[in-house]
Order: C-alpha cells, then sequence, then structure tokens
C-alpha cells in the first residue's frame, strides 16, 4: 500500500502577525511513498532544476533528521505555486520530516515535528499551522516553540491574487528595516493582538480593518508589490475590507464573505493584473499521512 503525506499551503502574518500567525489553506503538496529502491528518486514536474536524488529538498531535510533512511523511490506533486508566499517551502519542509518520520519509525510527536521544523525554517508562522491545520498563533524563543490554535469562521473565503512573478523571502526580507522605535513597535503589538480577538470573536469587519495596518512589513514592501494597494482599493468601494502581503508576497489574499467574492473577482480582473485568481477556504486538519 503506498504511503500518502499531504501538507496544506499557508499564508502567513495575516498583516500584522508577522512571524507569528498562520493559517493552513485548501492547496496542497502530496508525498506519495511508491516503493524501495537503490538510490533515491523523486518523480516530480517541476522540470530538470529541482533534483530528483538525494540532493532534492524534501528528501535532504528527511536526512537531516535521520541520515540512516533507506532510500525510496517517491513521488511529488503540489499545487502549492513556489515563492509567492503560500508557505511552499515549508510544506516541502513538513513533508521531509514527515517522511523522515514514517521510514525512520521515530515515533515523532507533532510539537516534535514542530519543534524541528521550526529550528530549520527560522520561524514558525508557516509550518505551525501547515502542521496543525487551521489558524494557528506562535513565537520561537531560538529553543522553544510556544503555540496556540485559535478559532476563526471556516465559512470565509480567501480572495487569493498569484502574481506571475516570484519573490525570494531573502529579498522580502533585505526590505526591512534593521528595528522600529518603541512607540512603533508597541501600536504594531496592539494591532496584531486585537486582531487575534476579533478574528476568535468571529468580527470580521474588525479584523478586515486590523489586516489592513500593519506596522512590521507590508509599509516597507507595498512598493515592490504595487498590486496591493490597487486591489485593496477596490476592495474598498465594494465594502470589503481585509487585504493583506501573503508571508513575504507577492501574493495578496483579501478574506471576506462567500456572498461577496464574485464582485470582488470581477472587480480585479477589471484591473488587468498579470496574475491568477483563486477562492481558497481554510485547511482544518494540516499534515496527514494515509496508507500507514
Amino acid at each position: 500500500m503506498t504511503i500518502r503525506i499531504k501538507v496544506p499551503a499557508t499564508t502567513a502574518n495575516i498583516g500584522p502577525g508577522f512571524d507569528s500567525l498562520g493559517v493552513a489553506v485548501n492547496l496542497y503538496l502530496t508525498l506519495d511513498i511508491i516503493k524501495p529502491a537503490n538510490t533515491w528518486y523523486v518523480h516530480h514536474d517541476y522540470g530538470d532544476t529541482i533534483p530528483h536524488n538525494e540532493q532534492n529538498f524534501i528528501v535532504k531535510t528527511a536526512l537531516k533528521i535521520c541520515a540512516s533512511l533507506p532510500p525510496h523511490e517517491i513521488k511529488v506533486t503540489s499545487d502549492i505555486p513556489l515563492a509567492r508566499g503560500l508557505g511552499s517551502s515549508s510544506s516541502a519542509l513538513l513533508a521531509g520530516i514527515a517522511l523522515a518520520n514514517v521510514l525512520g519509525q521515530l515515533n515523532l510527536t507533532s510539537q516534535h515535528i514542530l519543534e524541528k521544523a521550526t529550528q530549520l525554517e527560522g520561524h514558525p508562522d508557516n509550518v505551525a499551522p501547515a502542521l496543525l491545520g487551521g489558524a494557528v498563533a506562535a513565537y520561537y524563543d531560538n529553543s522553544t516553540v510556544y503555540h496556540a490554535s485559535f478559532d476563526i469562521d471556516h465559512s470565509l473565503r480567501f480572495v487569493t491574487f498569484i502574481p506571475h512573478y516570484e519573490m525570494l523571502t531573502e529579498t522580502a526580507r533585505a526590505a526591512l528595516p534593521a528595528s522600529l522605535s518603541f512607540q512603533n513597535s508597541v501600536q504594531a503589538s496592539a494591532i496584531a493582538n486585537t486582531l487575534v480577538a476579533a478574528l476568535t470573536h468571529h468580527d470580521l469587519n474588525t479584523a478586515g480593518r486590523l489586516m489592513e495596518l500593519d506596522q512590521f512589513h507590508e509599509v516597507y514592501r507595498q512598493s515592490m508589490v504595487p498590486h496591493l494597494q490597487e486591489i485593496r482599493q477596490v476592495a474598498h468601494q465594494l465594502a470589503i475590507h481585509g487585504t493583506f502581503l501573503s508571508g513575504a508576497g507577492p501574493t495578496t489574499i483579501t478574506v471576506t464573505t462567500a456572498d461577496k467574492v464574485a464582485p470582488l473577482i470581477q472587480a480585479i480582473n477589471q484591473l488587468n493584473l498579470s496574475g491568477d485568481i483563486h477562492v481558497l477556504q481554510i485547511d482544518p486538519l494540516g499534515l496527514q499521512i494515509t496508507g500507514e
């Protein structure tokens, strides 16, 4: 029986929740463990720039967790676009750790997987919701990952605009300042704290407005993603608030109710931007392994 590992995409930051807030959404990376082999071989359709052997990122991650893993033939498929701010690297990272856990019979708990993933990733905002599903707030102090899931309205729709260009996290982080003033830090933290409370109480009106008041990263990156402001403006014309940069970008997401999806898509299409629109929903389950 084929063992299948399935990891959802994620949107992180949610505006002011920089490096700490994330939500799992229903795009997926799927890894099928096919059979033992003499050497590692990874079937995928990413082209020759992505290795098919033990140099593949997923296999390299698995071997970091357990160097003695027996080689296998595996197949990786994904509808998560690369370098777009939807957690593609985090989903691959978790797939690699799960691969090691399965083949090495390591019996890692979810907490152990989260800690290892965060150590490798550097921050937990993508890996935590991808592992646990739903919405998660998390903090990493370089030794322990503190995390808490929180309930948000699962009927919400995430109208996602994915541009036809990449933006590497390293490039996006280079735009950020080395420090913030005490006053700005207090204000930015208050916005993020209130956002979580509003989401938990299903108060989309308050939450949507707070998503657009980030002081940590969007104000420094918005010149790199001009469509963020364009989409935000047309959404406001429809009385929709809640457009933010997904992760490091360049994808933008507008959180809204199902009845407003069609007019919003129509308005975005009229901007004639180069990209694709997806309507996503919350994935409540996170990483799943079947066929064991």
